[in-house]
């Protein structure tokens, strides 16, 4: 897509008389960036660059036409010196086609020119004189783009609706020109190319004028030389031509007149150094002769260094400005002299040969030096310097918790000093580790926490700074879990309060939960500051009889339990006393009912009255014996009697 414009320049007279400042269009480019050859969606810009030589070009108006496919697609007009930024976003295959671009100022303008030939008005011609190209594309229909060639470079294109297309052509310099063309036609999504047509010859005869450009001294200019540049026409000259001669040094207008001869005469420093051009301009032809000035240097600019390298505040500084002599048959070293710029002859003392020292402010700075010789004053570049803090005493911390055996995080950190900071681990004073702020460590013994100390640096130079010794909580994870009932298991009985003590060996704070063995939520849970707590169960009954254990936790994230202890509730003592008295109450209940039985028996029983069963051994009081219920009654029957 991109296309370079082609050095198509044309010329008018100008006047050495007030009027319109003088100028030059040495060039117009037009590139396409990043590519010519773009991806779908891609951005593309076009640029357009003007080279312009005048006395002062940013006063000039331009003119830019943007031309895509022979059809105008943007114009601009600006006293920028800027080139000439077109965009394309996202392009698309409607995008693609040949872009020229055209610059205008005053009426002079220079163009990239791609159109066709294949007849010519002419077959001889003088330098600069106009020969007229038609190019026919017979029996084709527009549009049309003709293409004119010389040599198979492209001269001009011409874009038509007919079969043909006619152009004026200018040649510069004296030769045989090898013309053609060839034309595309467009089609709705592709241009369709056409093969060269014949070949034709064209003879410019070259204009007996030549530009002459002199310069004096013309071997070995030295810095501070003054220097005389002539610049005129060689040849006859018509009485009415219009001949304008210009003398350029790169895009600047050095001088320009309408007479033979120009000079100009001036004081050469190194930066003088490029292209003189002597340019003769009479209607369309332009010739020009360039020679190259090389200024050759006395000395070179000033370098200004610091020492140290790096520099703290308040510390010493030097610095060193030097300027290497390059001609030591011109110049010596003594004959340079240094200054500093700003001038700081406050901050810093002259020491000579370009050395000055002084303390290192606490701001940044920035100096750059001078180096003068014979008038010639030559700059340093600028030297920006940020004066460095030192680092300040480090503070070491731990990152989270500390729990014994396991791995934990230290943390050094410097709260002032210029990076990048440097830190090492010190355990007993010996390095562990550098060069981070974060340290991974273990200790096995609560008081190895105070073995560790942070150092920190950011000077090569300079000893790094001891923070205090670290101070840090160390968690002993739990162990040695114990479950104790009070009182004692064989005196457990209904009524009483059982105390259930849970106790551990490690760092509270602690967590600590009572279970029983046939559930799974805790009977209680607390968390105390002490290595030991007990559970009671107030007024405890048989249902209390159970399997008992206890859990402890702190923040090592370890959890102990305790041995199984199996509780059996007895029966409460007034109990016993109750049933031992309702046992004896019983007992004498039934013991008294067999009394007062055995009494009423006996009371029961019927009295001898002496008139039946009288005994027949004489006792005057015999009792008789009881008789059987069935027989008791009867008088008849009698029952012996025992003597």
């Amino acid at each position: 897509m991109g296309k370079r414009c082609g050095k198509n320049r044309s010329w008018k007279g100008s006047s050495s008389r007030v009027g319109p400042q003088p100028f030059i269009i040495q060039f117009v480019t037009l590139t396409v960036e990043p590519a010519a050859k773009l991806q779908r969606d891609a951005n593309a810009t076009l640029r357009c660059r003007a080279g312009v030589s005048a006395t002062s070009p940013q006063a000039l108006s331009r003119h830019y036409t943007l031309y895509k496919d022979g059809t105008v697609v943007y114009t601009k007009t600006t006293s920028s010196t800027e080139d000439l930024l077109y965009l394309l976003s996202g392009v698309r295959v409607s995008n693609t086609g040949k872009y020229k671009c055209q610059v205008n100022i005053g009426g002079k303008e220079s163009i990239s020119l791609a159109r066709p030939l294949l007849h010519i008005n002419k077959r001889e011609v003088g330098e600069g004189m106009e020969v007229t190209a038609q190019c026919l594309a017979l029996d084709e229909s527009g549009p049309i783009i003709f293409y004119f060639y010389d040599k198979g470079r492209e001269l001009q294109e011409e874009r038509v609706t007919t079969d043909q297309a006619e152009v004026k052509l200018h040649f510069m310099g004296a030769g045989v020109r090898q013309l053609h063309c060839d034309y595309a036609v467009l089609l709705t999504l592709a241009a369709v190319r056409s093969q060269e047509s014949n070949r034709v010859e064209l003879t410019v005869n070259e204009l007996d004028l030549t530009p002459v450009l002199e310069m004096s001294p013309g071997q070995k200019v030295f810095e501070g030389d003054q220097l005389n540049i002539t610049c005129s026409l060689r040849g006859d000259v018509q009485r009415d031509a219009n001949v304008s001669l210009f003398l350029s040094h790169g895009f600047q207008l050095l001088i320009h007149g309408h007479t033979r001869s120009i000079n100009q005469s001036l004081v050469v420093f190194a930066k003088h150094s490029g292209d003189i051009e002597c340019r003769l301009v009479m209607g369309n032809v332009v010739k020009f002769a360039t020679k190259t000035l090389s200024v050759i240097e006395l000395f070179s600019a000033p370098r200004l260094s610091l020492s140290p390298a790096e520099v703290f505040q308040r510390d010493p500084l030097l610095l060193t400005c030097r300027s290497e002599v390059l001609v030591a048959e011109q110049l010596q070293q003594k004959d340079v002299n240094y200054a500093m710029h700003p001038d700081v002859s406050l901050l810093l003392r002259q020491l000579g040969g370009g050395r000055f020292s002084g303390m290192t402010p606490s701001y940044p700075f920035n100096y750059s030096c001078i180096a003068q010789v014979r008038g010639i004053q030559k700059a340093s570049q600028t030297l920006l310097v940020t004066p460095k803090v030192s680092v300040a005493a480090p503070r070491i911390s731990v990152v989270g918790r500390v729990v014994l055996g396991k791995p934990f995080e230290i943390q050094c950190v410097s709260e002032d000093g210029s990076l990048p900071i440097n830190y090492t681990l010190w355990r007993n004073y010996e390095p562990m580790n550098g060069r981070q702020a974060r340290f991974s460590v273990t200790v096995q013994q609560p008081q190895e926490v105070g073995q560790f100390m942070c150092e920190a640096d950011n000077s090569q130079r300079k000893e790094g700074v001891l923070s205090k010794r670290l101070n840090a909580s160390v968690i002993v994870p739990l162990s040695q879990a114990t479950l104790t009932v009070v009182p004692s298991l064989a005196d457990v009985s209904e009524g009483n309060t059982l105390i259930l003590i849970c106790g551990v060996t490690g760092t509270p704070p602690i967590t600590f939960k009572w279970f029983r063995t046939d559930g799974s939520q805790p009977l209680y849970a607390s968390t105390t500051n002490r290595v030991s707590l007990d559970y009671q169960i107030p007024r405890i009954g048989r249902d209390d009889s159970a399997t008992y254990y206890c859990e402890a936790s702190n923040l090592a994230n370890n959890t102990v339990h305790s041995q199984w202890v199996t509780v059996e509730v007895h029966m409460a003592l007034w109990k016993k006393g109750v049933i031992a008295a309702a046992c004896l109450l019983l007992l004498c209940v039934a013991v008294l009912a067999c009394v007062l039985r055995y009494k009423t028996s006996r009371d029961a029983a019927p009295r001898y009255d002496g008139t039946e069963g009288r005994a027949t051994n004489g006792t005057a009081d015999s009792v008789a014996a009881s008789l059987p219920a069935d027989i008791s009654n009867r008088s008849s029957y009698s029952i012996p009697a025992t003597v």
